[in-house]
């Protein structure tokens, strides 16, 4: 007679356990790892992309800086130290003056493809000019004020602005205005030189400061510019801080971006773990390092070369 069996013998049922187990040790342990390179890869993808922009904004405002305007803080009313002179890590703030390049540019025409001429020209007439206007062939005062409001929603006109003549030298705390003391500037024999409009002469520059260009070396080229910028390192807690940038003030109005009523400013990356840049010469490097909320102790660095 034979017998129909419904059940496991034992051997089966302890094989059956033995395999169950190996499989759920080793397939736990690549579902584990399999999660891991998931989480590593999207945190890696994300630090990449932020950190890659953030350096990317700060180099595309550093390239049209003043290259002899730059200098380096340790603390938003700290001594302006020069930048070929700031080495070491206690320097978290970065400044500059940036030149009007979008005025340069000109505007576009919206009904056409072509573009207009540069509102300034970066040149002065030297022989049409004298102590209390600055004649610049082809410049537009009417669009450079026109265009700076509308850069700073309304908060500053041509009336802020200032001058810088390429070639000439000054002392870079005094001569920009950065460590407060507005006496060289005001009697416009610093590096920048306070300007406005003259009425009815849209190719001409005048003193702001109530003081002439009498006795003043006037250099045929020039660039304008009408706000300072700042990179701002603020600590935080975990070595997580944050990097700001600041701009709309005038360090030659006695401006600082800590304290100016209209000043600007815009969180650029956050979770940065280092914020550090150097100089040799006029030319910039930049390093920022930013961490993960999700990794412990995982960050990536990204540095960039300004020319």
């Amino acid at each position: 007679m034979r017998l129909n069996r419904f059940a496991f013998t034992m051997l089966e049922l302890v094989f059956s356990i033995v395999v169950m187990g190996i499989i759920g040790k080793f397939g736990v342990e690549f579902l584990s790892q399999a999660y891991k390179s998931f989480i590593y890869t999207n945190v890696n993808h994300e630090l990449q992309s932020n950190s890659a922009t953030a350096v990317e904004v700060i180099a595309s405002r550093l390239q049209y800086r003043i290259k002899d305007s730059v200098i380096a803080r340790t603390s938003p009313t700290g001594t302006p130290v020069a930048i070929g002179s700031a080495s070491g890590s206690t320097y978290t703030i970065l400044e500059w003056v940036g030149v009007d390049n979008e005025g340069l540019r000109g505007n576009s025409d919206d009904n056409t493809t072509t573009f207009n001429k540069p509102n300034w020209s970066g040149i002065f007439d030297l022989d049409a000019g004298n102590a209390n206007a600055l004649v610049s062939p082809e410049t537009n005062t009417t669009a450079v004020d026109d265009l700076i409001r509308k850069l700073s929603e309304n908060n500053s006109s041509i009336a802020d602005a200032a001058l810088y003549f390429i070639g000439s030298n000054s002392d870079v705390k005094s001569g920009y205005g950065w460590d407060g003391n507005l006496t060289i500037v005001n009697a416009q024999q610093g590096a920048m030189h306070p300007i406005t409009s003259v009425s009815g002469n849209e190719n001409q520059f005048t003193s702001s400061t109530g003081t002439n260009f009498s006795g003043v070396d006037i250099y045929e080229y020039y660039q304008l510019a009408w706000s300072a910028y700042a990179l701002v390192y603020e600590s935080g807690t975990n070595n997580k801080g944050t990097l700001k940038l600041y701009w709309n003030y005038q360090p030659w109005k006695g401006e600082n971006f800590s304290s100016a009523t209209n000043v600007k400013s815009a969180v650029l990356m956050e979770n940065v773990d280092t914020f550090q840049f150097t100089s040799i010469g006029s030319i910039l490097k930049i390093q920022v390092c930013v961490k993960s909320d999700l990794v412990e102790d995982y960050s990536i660095c990204k540095e960039k070369t300004i020319f």
